[in-house]
C-alpha cells in the first residue's frame, strides 16, 4: 500500500487543505499567532501519519501515529478557539470538528491495528 492510498492520510490533507483557506484568508495580524499555531497542529497530523508509514518497524512507527493523535486533538483545541474568537463561523466550525472527529476514530483504529501486528510480531 502506499501512502496516498492511506484513508488516514487521505483525510489529514482535506483538513490540511481546508485549515490552509482559512489561514490564507486571515489577516497577518491573527496569522502570526494562532494562525500559525492552528496551521501547524493541522499539518502535524499528516506528517506523523507519513513519518510514521515510512518507518521500518511497526514500533518505531507506534509513536508517530500517537503523535498524529496528539496533534488531532491540539487541533480541536485551535479550532474551538478560532470559533469562540469568531474568526470562523459556526457551520464552517462543525464541519471542522466533525472530520476531525471522523479522522480521530480511523485514527485509532489504525493505531489498534498496528497494536495487534506489533504484539504478533516479536
Amino acid at each position: 500500500m502506499e501512502l496516498g492510498n492511506l484513508e488516514i492520510y487521505q483525510l489529514s490533507l482535506k483538513l490540511s487543505e481546508k485549515i490552509w483557506n482559512i489561514y490564507q484568508a486571515m489577516p497577518n495580524s491573527l496569522k502570526y499567532n494562532i494562525g500559525d499555531q492552528t496551521l501547524r497542529s493541522i499539518d502535524s497530523i499528516g506528517a506523523n501519519i507519513a513519518e510514521g508509514y515510512g518507518r521500518f518497524h511497526y514500533r518505531d512507527s507506534m509513536k508517530f501515529y500517537y503523535n498524529a493523535r496528539g496533534s488531532l486533538w491540539e487541533s480541536k483545541h485551535w479550532i474551538y478557539l478560532l470559533y469562540k474568537r469568531d474568526l470562523i463561523e459556526k457551520a464552517l466550525f462543525e464541519e471542522m470538528m466533525k472530520n476531525i472527529n471522523v479522522l480521530g476514530k480511523k485514527l485509532n483504529s489504525f493505531i489498534e491495528s498496528i497494536k495487534r501486528k506489533t504484539t504478533n510480531v516479536q
